[in-house]
């Protein structure tokens, strides 16, 4: 089987190296790719990952029997429908399915016909009008814009002089374009937050082992949110029964409204969740893996990915089972300086091999590219994943956090708290 990956992340590169296990894999292809999705697959940097007949162009004439598409821009932009309508195989949602991440005020319209339980929220597009409702609640203040934001469209404050500054600069401002034309003020929920991602071919849905993003960029949960610095697997506060539940409760409820609506769901659905008080609720749904998340969780898998991937796109899932390896999963995003503002590029990275060369330690390339003297160097904020699989969770912690001392690039940054302070885990 050749299968192509959409993408140049971490996400898409911990896809690859999972799924460059299968015995049924013949050849790899990363579109884009970094440098180190090299290692394990062809990287294929001419198209553009929202170009969908570019993509499809590219797959018919490589003869890839399956593409794996690794972002949300390209999933929401329709990439997968250009697949469909040529009779490509697929593994990713259509852009009336993405929907459930591209807009959050569409999600919320989706639980609320499928019984899902969530913060109460409303929409606005006018400033005046959201600023007038803050006082229905917080605080704090949960605002977010409706559209994909980079991970960077929620602001969560105490102060209702900060809400409002972040209520104007999404509907007066539009520091968030297109994404902030229309915002969401949420309830906030109190409790830990956990990630619930699950294989879906729009009737049977698979819950994946879930995990624990962490979003601000500095320990403590301090600083503004970011795509996420750290994750890890499995959960003690969320265990094999509360998973089932989950998947009766939450995400088939989901893939059967849509379905009613006349929309099949086949890809990943990920259920960004609060564990509260009075039980799980959906803060976010997501239509593809999580970047960290899949570089804690994938590593875990002891099934064939390939086989997941081809059952979902061809709707064959129908009792398929995944098996996990027991042991945790640690791992730490090395970002930029300056990250999740401006930064440098071009920036060398040393250490690699000596920090790959550690046991149970995986290297995941996000923001990198490889130079004409085969030098690694930065290309984004978030530059690698360091992850690494542990007796138990304070073993891999330490175990990816020895690996990271080992890479160095000027001005590296990572949070020291990843799985520190699991509370339940």
């Amino acid at each position: 089987m050749r299968i192509a990956v959409v993408g140049g992340g971490g996400r898409e590169h911990a896809l690859l190296a999972t799924l460059a296990q299968s015995p049924d894999v013949e050849r790899l292809y990363a579109v884009p790719g970094n440098a180190g999705t090299a290692l394990v697959a062809a990287n294929v940097p001419g198209v553009g990952p929202t170009d969908a007949a570019g993509l499809a162009a590219f797959v018919e004439r490589a003869g890839v029997d399956l593409t794996v598409i690794g972002p949300e821009q390209p999933l929401v932009a329709g990439v997968a429908d250009e697949f469909l309508d040529r009779g490509l195989a697929v593994f990713g949602p259509t852009a009336a399915a993405a929907r459930i991440e591209g807009s959050k005020a569409f999600a919320k319209e989706v639980m609320a016909a499928a019984g899902v339980p969530t913060a109460r929220a409303q929409t606005f597009t006018d400033a005046g009008e959201a600023v007038a409702a803050l006082d229905g609640f917080g605080p704090p203040w949960v605002v977010k814009a409706d559209g994909l934001a980079a991970g960077k469209g929620v602001t969560v404050t105490d102060d209702p002089a900060a809400a409002t500054v972040a209520i104007q600069a999404a509907l007066v401002a539009g520091v968030h374009g297109e994404a902030g034309e229309r915002i969401l003020l949420e309830e906030y929920l109190e409790g830990p937050e956990a990630s619930l991602l699950a294989v879906t071919d729009g009737r049977t849905v698979v819950p994946l082992a879930p995990a624990r993003d962490h979003k601000r960029v500095g320990d403590g949960d301090q600083g503004p949110n970011t795509g996420g610095m750290g994750a890890y697997s499995p959960l003690r506060d969320l265990s094999d029964e509360q998973v089932d539940e989950l998947r009766r409760a939450v995400l088939e409820p989901t893939v059967a409204e849509l379905a009613r609506r006349g929309v099949r769901y086949q890809g990943v659905l990920y259920a960004g969740l609060t564990l509260t008080a009075d039980g799980p609720r959906v803060l976010e749904f997501n239509c593809r893996f999580g970047d960290p998340e899949a570089q804690a969780i994938l590593p875990r898998m002891s099934s064939d990915l390939a086989d997941l991937a081809w059952s979902t796109a061809e709707g064959t899932l129908a009792g398929s089972k995944v098996a996990w390896d027991p042991r945790p999963c640690v791992t730490v995003v090395l970002a930029s300086g300056g990250y999740p503002g401006s930064y440098r590029k071009g920036l060398e990275v040393n250490g690699l091999q000596a920090a790959a060369a550690r046991p149970g330690v995986y290297l995941f390339h996000a923001g990198t590219t490889m130079d004409a003297a085969g030098r690694v160097r930065t290309t984004g904020g978030r530059v690698l994943a360091v992850t690494a699989l542990g007796d138990d969770l304070a073993d891999a912690r330490a175990r990816a956090y020895a690996a990271a001392e080992l890479v160095r690039f000027d001005g590296m940054h990572y949070r020291r708290d990843i799985a520190a302070h699991p509370g339940g885990a």
